[in-house]
């Protein structure tokens, strides 16, 4: 199994969450609630995709020097 980083960061009025390694975006009330909307964004992204298909880089961001 693979893993992806989300982030959550707190905007104006909603926290948003963020995946780093693919384009999900999205946001809660709480940081609670953004964590299950972007784990279930990021379920629903690759919903339908065969395992063989999905490419995700070994190291994370922050793995990678940057």
């Amino acid at each position: 199994m693979k893993n992806v980083t989300g982030i959550i960061r707190k905007g104006e009025k909603f926290y948003i969450g963020e995946c780093l390694e693919i384009d999900v975006v999205t946001q809660g009330k709480t940081i609670d609630e953004t964590i299950q909307n972007l784990k279930e964004a990021v379920y629903l992204y690759f919903e339908g995709e065969k395992i063989g298909d999905i490419y995700l880089p070994e190291e994370g961001i922050m793995g990678s020097g940057l």
